[in-house]
């Protein structure tokens, strides 16, 4: 004889495994840890001051 399968339990397995997929594939995607970014929003104000810096100022020139 053959095994009985509920199949409401086949079914929320598969969704669950699923949906665990999706959220993995999403964390590698835009996961990124606090520290990253504390990291990275510091890389960024120090290259807009190495900018900002280095920029010259043109003379206003009137006709």
């Amino acid at each position: 004889m053959a095994e009985i399968v509920n199949l409401n339990r086949f079914r929320k397995n598969a969704a669950k495994a699923e949906a665990r997929a999706a959220a993995d594939a999403n964390a590698v995607k835009f996961g990124r840890t606090k520290a990253q970014k504390v990291l990275e929003e510091a890389q960024a104000e120090k290259a807009r001051a190495v900018l900002d810096a280095s920029k010259r100022e043109r003379p206003d020139t009137e006709p």
